[in-house]
């Protein structure tokens, strides 16, 4: 059994960030990543890493953004994921 182990110093996070509509811009994506930004340096936690998807709806996980973020996340190399919402990285596919 693999156990997680903590790392020592401030917690390494990992930014998410999306739009879904042709409507909306790469800005949309700035500002993103802008608030989860200041939300780390207020936390003391350091960004080793931005993923985004541009232009690509939440319904479903295929997005190459949030395929290398599931993919990097086994390997340690950071602590927490942060995003501006929770329907950036998954929409409710439930009606």
């Amino acid at each position: 059994m693999t156990s997680y182990t903590q790392t020592e110093g401030p917690k390494r996070v990992a930014i998410y960030a999306r739009y879904s509509s042709e409507l909306q811009t790469d800005t949309s994506i700035e500002d993103q990543i802008r608030i989860c930004q200041a939300r780390a340096d207020a936390e003391g936690w350091q960004v080793v890493e931005c993923y985004t998807d541009h232009a690509i709806s939440g319904e479903n996980l295929f997005r190459p953004g949030i395929q290398a973020l599931l993919s990097a996340a086994p390997t340690g190399k950071f602590d927490l994921v942060v995003s501006e919402a929770l329907d950036r990285i998954s929409r409710d596919r439930a009606s």
